[in-house]
């Protein structure tokens, strides 16, 4: 076969920024467009696409997280034209995370305008955002929507199929055919690779044979809680924290943690395991993103079809507007609030944190990943005050943590994953962890599997012949 050429641009050594090109028969591919979330490597957003954008002949999207997606409104302004290529459910979250990352960049550069003019000091990137709301809805209209497990032609002997991969509603791994003559070879990205037996969601499905694998090890390096135990904890920690007079903050990822949150609050409630608390969503996008789920039932599993029609909820209260979310920090007695971002970049739990990191009767719950040096890690990695939004806060509020909820397959669930390819892979590549979940990934795939297997490079290119 002619050279097949596969770049990696982004989630190499980190688990934020995917971003792949595949090159192959005379076409140009990007698969994924992620944003960098990491404080040291956010300059990479500003930065150039690896190939010109108009050069690209199409985009190929796992899923609507902003680190698979949030650059692509940026790819656009700088010059791509093209189809964006995804699942209805993926198209439907990735506009709604797009948009709220325009509003969140456009007031961010104006906060810190301010800001540094009154520290007189000046930082890159400042007197404008990285795109607008506008930019992010402008970006949408590119977008086509594919059917899971049906081939797409995406040129001359170059065709994509989508393939349930649970993670987040509408998630899949790419599985591309690229075929010259009589020959033809299997790439497969898989995306972030869900769970088993999780709530809401299907499970991963079969992926069949594969000649090259890239693959995620956000995990890679650790095994996670039972997802069994996940209503205990919660219990235990609703319950501490109710004892205690205080507010349970949960930071939450928008799409899929805060429904899966609400979920077994829901089931708590209904068994009576748990004080009735008002339950407060503050997050305009998470509320966004509840209607889409409503849009698309049929990716829901069958307990998840069955509670719908069973469990009613009237404690849980949607915070519209800025202000009624900044009214919260004025409620006497306990409340429970799920606001974003999970990582607490930005959003509105910086505005929670501010109010109720300093006190010892809160909890600060956190149940989905933290990248290295966000501000959700530092204060999961137990330091003793954090900066938020320009001032210093010394962390009095009790941190905890739930393994369960994670989104993402462990290590023995990614090795779970990929019992279902039946040969033997030419090459499989880690990606989209930190190195030492991906060196630890590897390894496991090179002993239990006898599979071939490496860590690829920032900006590394591999010739797949």
């Amino acid at each position: 076969m002619n050279n097949i050429k596969l770049g990696f641009y982004g989630a190499t050594g980190n688990v934020t920024g995917s971003c792949y090109l595949l090159q192959a028969n005379g076409m140009n591919i990007l698969v994924d467009c992620g944003l960098y979330q990491e404080h040291d490597l956010k300059d990479r957003n500003w930065g150039k696409f690896p190939i010109p954008p108009e050069t690209l002949d199409a985009v190929v999207l796992t899923h609507a997280h902003l680190d698979h997606c949030g650059r692509i409104p940026r790819l656009v302004l700088q010059g791509y034209d093209g189809p964006v290529y995804c699942t209805a459910a993926t198209a439907d979250i990735a506009q709604i995370v797009m948009e709220d990352c325009g509003k969140i960049n456009e007031e961010d550069a104006a906060f810190k305008r301010v800001r540094h003019a009154r520290e007189g000091r000046k930082g890159p990137h400042t007197d404008e955002p990285l795109y607008t709301m506008d930019d992010a809805q402008e970006a949408g209209k590119n977008f086509v929507a594919v059917d899971f497990d049906r081939p797409l032609e995406l040129g001359e002997g170059v065709s994509v199929e989508f393939v349930t991969v649970g993670h987040i509603l509408g998630a899949a791994a790419c599985r591309f055919v690229i075929t010259q003559g009589k020959e033809s070879r299997t790439i497969v990205f898989s995306g972030d690779v869900g769970r088993w037996d999780m709530p809401i969601l299907q499970d991963p499905a079969i992926i069949g044979p594969v000649d090259y694998l890239v693959v995620e090890s956000t995990y890679g390096d650790r095994i996670h809680g039972e997802t069994a135990s996940i209503p205990d904890e919660l219990a235990k920690i609703v319950n501490e924290t109710a004892d205690a007079g205080g507010n349970l903050l949960i930071p939450s990822f928008a799409v899929e943690r805060t429904q899966e949150l609400l979920y077994f609050l829901a089931l708590l409630s209904a068994d009576d395991r748990i004080p009735k608390l008002r339950i407060y969503v503050d997050s305009p996008m998470a509320t966004k993103v509840n209607t889409v789920f409503a849009h698309h039932p049929y990716l829901f599993d069958s307990e998840t079809t069955r509670m719908a029609r069973t469990v009613k909820v009237s404690n849980v209260s949607v915070v519209r507007s800025a202000a009624d979310s900044k009214s919260l920090n004025h409620i006497r007695g306990s409340v429970i609030i799920i606001s974003g971002s999970g990582m607490c970049t930005g959003g509105r739990i910086k505005h929670h944190l501010c109010h109720n990191i300093g006190n010892p009767a809160a909890t600060v719950l956190f149940v989905g990943y933290q990248a290295s040096n966000t501000l959700g890690r530092q204060i999961l990695d137990g330091n003793k005050t954090v900066r938020i939004l320009g001032e210093e806060y010394d962390v009095k509020a009790r941190i905890e943590r739930i393994t369960g909820f994670s989104a993402h397959a462990d290590q023995k669930e990614l090795l779970r994953w990929m019992d279902s390819i039946p040969n033997t892979p030419r090459q499989v590549f880690v990606t989209h962890g930190e190195p030492r979940a991906a060196e630890a990934l590897k390894q496991k795939i090179l002993s239990i599997k006898g599979w071939n297997a490496t860590v690829p490079r920032y900006q590394q290119i591999v010739t797949l012949n």
